[in-house]
């Protein structure tokens, strides 16, 4: 019984704020599933490239060539552009989230207009328009800042992880 509660909520949650906030459901869901693909990525293929790149660093030959130099540029590159791949999409469903989030009040709004223009004075109306208008907003926001300091982590974890790989391909200065 207790998951029949819970669906009722969420479908109530729904009706109070409106069509709006199937679509920031959506983005919400996409935005996760690509923040998990990272966490993922991180936790076993990133380890998996990580020893590809100094096997094939390692199996040169010489290390202080011009030549070497630019290989090694390129393998840490591969890597960086590995490790921040995804990233751009999480972002930008980050900035949506507000926004379809002040759709979703724009449209209880105008709903709390067609209310009062009514001429009825009806409170329940008018309530059931501000609902609309301030659940969007909400949900919105709060997918924004949940993303976002995910978001943040990948980010400094790409930074650290990407660093630690340059440091572990060593260049031969004698």
């Amino acid at each position: 019984m207790p998951e029949i509660e819970f669906v009722a909520k969420v479908r109530d949650f729904i009706e109070q704020g409106g069509d709006v906030l199937f679509v920031i459901a959506f983005a919400t869901a996409v935005m996760w599933t690509l923040i998990y693909e990272r966490f993922w990525y991180f936790r076993t293929m990133h380890r998996a490239e990580t020893a590809r790149v100094r096997t094939m660093w390692e199996a040169r030959s010489e290390h202080r060539s011009w030549e070497a130099g630019h290989i090694r540029r390129m393998l840490i590159s591969d890597v960086r552009l590995k490790l921040m791949a995804g990233l751009g999409p999480i972002q930008t469903l980050i900035k949506i989230a507000p926004m379809l989030g002040l759709l979703g009040t724009v449209t209880g709004m105008i709903e709390v207009f067609d209310v009062m223009a009514g001429g009825s004075g009806n409170a329940r109306g008018m309530a059931a328009g501000v609902s609309k208008a301030t659940l969007p907003t909400m949900a919105g926001m709060v997918a924004a800042i949940s993303g976002m300091i995910f978001s943040v982590q990948i980010q400094r974890y790409a930074r650290d992880e990407s660093q630690r790989v340059e440091d572990s391909l060593e260049i031969d200065h004698g």
